[in-house]
């Protein structure tokens, strides 16, 4: 089944880590504490054929004793092979055409690729300590390094502009059981004065080629023959950190067959 890509709501900001860790999978390494949530719509599915999904991914990233935590490095979604990612016949974006844009601008250009949106939270470094900073977020279908890739254009105007995108690489892995990878190298802002500290993003998008409907994500219920739901592993999530430490998280969901 799937998921798609990321990280959200930031230790900064209580609240919104508070409401992520209610909802997600919470886990922590040494005094680094991660949670990672997800969850997809309709969950009844077909058994044996896929069908429209829309998925969202969300996370948050604190420490126990209140410390700045490690710049996030690196982070690789892993999505159930039950979900399928299909870019047939849907136009693409690059991230050369979306680089120092404003949403606007990006939308100007890219419309027709885009596949979802929304929210960052980032921590900015100055005299006073951190400062909270957060954005927008469009998601493109597109390609990176010649690949499939889900292009993340990120915007925010206060405290300070924010504008760049991060590339997240799809790369198709038959027969494991997480059959898409979502890959993404986080990009250092700010001579590491500044980090991107959380990332919520909502996929879904429905269009037609060749007079036939199709949809960005779709996902079946792959139920065993003679039940009428399933509990399954939804997603992986591995986070890399700039002080060495990896955190790997699974979700587990339930589907029903319709």
């Amino acid at each position: 089944m799937h998921r798609g890509t990321l990280i959200v709501v930031t230790a900064v900001l209580g609240a919104l880590l508070a409401a992520a860790i209610a909802s997600g999978e919470l886990t922590q390494k040494g005094n680094l504490r991660l949670a990672f949530g997800g969850s997809f719509a309709p969950k009844d599915l077909p058994r044996d054929r896929p069908a429209p999904i829309a998925v969202e991914v969300e996370g948050s990233i604190g420490t126990t004793d209140g410390t700045t935590p490690p710049v996030l490095q690196k982070v690789e979604i892993g999505i159930n092979r039950a979900g399928l990612i299909s870019t047939l016949g849907l136009p693409t974006c690059t991230a050369s055409r979306l680089q120092s844009t404003t949403a606007a601008e990006a939308l100007d250009r890219c419309r027709p690729a885009l596949v979802g949106h929304g929210s960052f939270s980032a921590r900015i470094g100055g005299t006073q300590g951190p400062v909270p900073a957060s954005g927008k977020i469009l998601a493109f279908n597109g390609r990176a390094g010649g690949k499939p890739a889900l292009l993340l254009q990120l915007t925010s105007r206060a405290p300070v502009r924010i504008a760049f995108v991060v590339p997240l690489k799809i790369e198709r892995r038959p027969n494991q059981r997480f059959g898409t990878v979502l890959a993404a190298q986080l990009p250092t802002l700010a001579a590491g004065a500044a980090t991107v500290t959380a990332i919520k993003i909502n996929i879904a998008r429905d269009y037609t080629y060749r007079g036939q409907r199709r949809s960005f994500l779709s996902a079946s219920c792959a139920a065993p023959a003679g039940f009428t739901a399933a509990i399954f592993a939804f997603a992986r999530g591995s986070f890399h950190f700039s002080d060495g430490k990896t955190i790997d998280i699974s979700l587990v969901r339930d589907c029903r067959v319709r």
